[in-house]
């Protein structure tokens, strides 16, 4: 090789050197990552305020073209920013890796940094040197002994060289923002871990029935193995409590958890609040519905026939269902219920109110007779699984515990004993003020020193 070649290949080397630092300096900038937190809030409000997880024909009626919110937000751009599942979208991610990458440069270039320069540190040998620090006097004294005895009893860890001291205490303080960036770093993680490796689902399942874990709306691409493929959900019952005013009080489901063999391994009555989990997942109770009713016409078998929830514009729910009381299907009569407190109404063939029933009633109409045997209630179930759970929580506990130190103050001070005159000076990086009471009760004691010394004497 050339001696030019070497010095072109040093030269292109410097400048990649030069380059890697610069962006190193960029990244690591504490201006970029509160920029980066603030856009990642104003995203993470968008996706309070904007429903998540929603049908094209949701977004379409209410986010419509015209008139379009604000004169331009439409559903057409909610989809395409992807405003209807912003946690998982591509850029709201590399938000957050952007967010871990500037917390991780910042650690090692200035943090790690602080605490290198905390722990190295060097006797003061001139009284000129005092005058740099924030705080400094002097005060006739004769004996280090009585600073070490100052210092010590206020926790301070003493060094002493000849006539000279240094004293420190809270170092550990220092570590504090290291604490808090890993554990952002940690909550980072787990945010993201969760929505790669997570899943979300809703069912609605009638009471009675089994089901398996499949109308997923939103999975990440290592989610596979979380989602039940040897295990199902049984709902083996599912009612309301209704308070005295026939308002709900509370909704509950009776679950189980059965293996593909139809064995029983995990059983709990759910309700808002209290999820069932098992094997990494967990269901929420969220909603309600009615599923069916059963019914018998003269001495037939009984039927269970579907019952739809019906477009009231908003209002109150309403359930409805047609019930046939001729073979050929010739004529019916409508059945409306608005809840599972038994309260039924009929309408005849003619769209005539007929008359109000509760379950296991009998009722003449059409020339048959007809009975409500059972209202069959159905249960929303919202299923998730988010493995970066627990790296979430282990992150705001040590997110916690890093704050904490973070307030414990770095003090320092530095004594010089010379002649009969002692220089003393200090400084910390918070509680200003405390620390200069406490510098100053020590000159306090050492002045006592000075005066117990010359009764001694006497």
């Amino acid at each position: 090789m050339t001696a030019s070649n070497l010095t072109q290949r040093t030269y292109f080397f410097t400048l990649f050197q030069q380059g890697l630092q610069h962006i190193i300096k960029i990244i690591a900038d504490l201006r970029l990552a509160i920029i980066l937190i603030l856009v990642i809030a104003l995203f993470s409000i968008s996706g309070t305020v904007i429903e998540q997880g929603e049908s094209l024909p949701f977004y379409q009626g209410n986010y419509p073209e015209n008139p379009a919110l604000f004169g331009f937000f439409t559903w057409k751009i909610i989809l395409t920013l992807g405003l209807n599942h912003v946690y998982s979208t591509w850029w709201f991610l590399s938000l957050l890796v952007l967010l871990g990458t500037s917390l991780t440069a910042c650690t090692f270039t200035r943090q790690f940094s602080a605490i290198k320069a905390a722990c190295n540190w060097r006797f003061y040998q001139q009284p000129r040197q005092f005058q740099k620090l924030a705080l400094s006097g002097d005060i006739e004294n004769r004996s280090l002994a009585n600073v070490v005895n100052s210092l010590r009893k206020r926790g301070y860890k003493v060094y002493q060289n000849d006539n000279s001291l240094y004293a420190r205490k809270g170092i550990v303080g220092r570590i504090g923002p290291i604490i808090v960036h890993a554990a952002m770093l940690i909550i980072l993680g787990g945010v993201i871990w969760g929505v790669l490796a997570g899943f979300l689902a809703q069912e609605m399942v009638a009471s009675g029935s089994t089901f398996e874990v499949k109308n997923i709306i939103e999975a990440g691409p290592f989610s596979k193995p979380l989602i039940p493929a040897d295990w199902r959900i049984r709902v083996n019952r599912f009612w309301i409590d209704y308070t005295h005013n026939g308002d709900i009080n509370q909704f509950y489901s009776d679950l189980s958890v059965v293996n593909n063999q139809g064995e029983e391994l995990d059983r709990k009555t759910i309700f808002v609040n209290q999820p069932l989990r098992y094997d990494g997942v967990t269901f929420y109770q969220t909603s309600w519905g009615i599923a069916g009713v059963k019914v018998q016409v003269n001495k037939g078998p009984i039927l269970q026939l579907p019952i739809v929830p019906l477009n009231t514009q908003g209002e109150r729910k309403i359930w409805g269902t047609w019930i046939p009381t001729k073979p050929n299907l010739s004529e019916g009569i409508s059945l409306l219920v608005k809840d599972l407190q038994g309260t039924m109404i009929i309408y005849d063939n003619n769209g005539d109110l007929y008359s109000a029933i509760r379950p296991g009633m009998v009722v003449d109409i059409n020339g048959v007779t007809l009975k409500v045997c059972e209202l069959i209630g159905s249960t929303g179930l919202q299923i998730k699984a988010d493995p970066g759970i627990p790296l979430v929580y282990t992150g705001f506990g040590l997110l916690m515990l890093g704050v904490i130190i973070s307030y414990i103050s770095h003090s320092q001070v530095w004594v010089l004993q010379q002649e009969s005159r002692c220089f003393i000076g200090g400084k910390t990086n918070r509680a200003h003020v405390s620390f200069e009471k406490e510098i100053v009760r020590i000159l306090d004691e050492l002045k006592s020193y000075k005066i117990e010394s010359q009764f001694s004497e006497i």
